[in-house]
């Protein structure tokens, strides 16, 4: 009998797949990790990997009479995504840190963790996608559920994992795991979802770095592609490239946020027509396929999660490293430190951070 972990969470997605790989046969337990320490009463704040939530986890596993093992994984939470989290918006960019957390930590790691210390021969989580064999790769696979696909969080996964992970919700929707969940009368039937990002306790990352200490702003100037000052600033990380709502410049067009001048502590702000690119860049490209292969097939990239993917007509490696991708039209140019997913189709081929 093959051993399987599963990440639980403790919500229905994760619970409703420690349900069915019991039903399949597999020896299951479950896994759930401590990141933080909350610094206030979050009961009512819709985040993942909440002490409430290694408490339901539990009662879930109690239930499908399954082991649950707690890892406090703090430090290396830490270390690996909320240090990163602030470097990044030092540097005036807009990171994604559920992607980092994904390569680093929740699902990476993890899965690394569980068949190399103890053993196990998978590790299961509860997003909607699936793991396939393409061009003689192992690949991800959008899941049927297009509005909770969530294969966009895992463009950064190195490829060595994806051999021992499994998603069982792949080909279920939500409203049909909901179903499983009150038929087999699993606690958590009936919880929320989580959308905030975990460590934040429901605030926006600007907040968040201002209470913590992690980075202190200052107004600055609001400008022109010209130069031209229009306005005042409140400070850079509560701005993001795309932006229009709550810039708080009124002019003769719409403005947009085009770009951060960080060293003049300036945001840059322009029309829609200077937003759109014929291009992206990436610093790095992490792919689950050879780059040969990749040339050869015809992709989109997606630079935010549910955004429309955007066809690709080209890519150009870059002298001082990195990557360029060329845009078959012009499109409003993504946020720096974002993931940038490629796709074939329903096929997730590995993504980059947006540079």
């Amino acid at each position: 009998m093959k051993t399987v972990a599963v990440g639980m969470s403790g919500g229905v997605d994760s619970s409703v797949s420690a349900l069915l790989l019991k039903e399949q046969g597999y020896n299951v337990i479950g896994i759930s990790l401590k990141f933080t320490t909350p610094t206030c009463d979050a009961t009512d704040i819709q985040v993942c990997c909440s002490p409430q939530d290694i408490k339901d986890a539990k009662k879930v596993a109690e239930y499908l009479d399954i082991p649950h093992y707690v890892f406090d994984w703090e430090e290396v939470f830490y270390n690996k995504v909320i240090k990163q989290f602030v470097e990044e918006y030092k540097r005036g960019k807009t990171p994604n840190p559920c992607s980092l957390c994904n390569r680093e930590v929740k699902t990476g790691l993890l899965a690394k963790f569980v068949k190399e210390g103890f053993g196990i021969d998978f590790f299961a989580t509860g997003h909607y996608l699936g793991v396939v064999d393409f061009e003689g790769s192992k690949v991800i696979k959008r899941g049927i559920d297009r509005q909770k696909d969530q294969s966009y969080f895992m463009a950064l996964l190195r490829k060595e994992v994806l051999p021992y992970l499994i998603f069982p919700l792949h080909n279920l929707t939500k409203e049909e795991v909901r179903k499983i969940a009150k038929e087999y009368k699993i606690p958590v039937a009936q919880k929320k979802e989580s959308f905030e990002i975990c460590f934040t306790e429901g605030k926006a990352p600007h907040q968040f770095l201002a209470e913590r200490g992690f980075l202190k702003e200052e107004e600055g100037d609001i400008v022109l592609t010209t130069g031209e000052v229009v306005g005042k600033h409140k400070g850079l990380s509560r701005y993001t490239i795309g932006q229009r709502r709550g810039i708080g410049v009124r002019w003769k067009k719409p403005l947009y946020v085009i770009g951060k001048d960080i060293k003049n502590n300036r945001l840059i702000v322009g029309t829609r027509e200077e937003l759109l690119t014929d291009f992206v860049d990436v610093e790095w490209l992490n792919l689950f396929i050879p780059f040969k292969k990749l040339e050869k097939l015809n992709i989109q990239v997606q630079g935010r999660y549910k955004q429309k993917p955007v066809p690709v007509k080209g890519i150009q490696k870059l002298p001082e490293g990195g990557f360029r991708f060329h845009f078959q039209s012009p499109t409003e140019r993504f946020a720096s430190g974002q993931t940038l997913a490629v796709y074939h189709g329903d096929i997730l081929l590995g993504g980059g951070v947006i540079s």
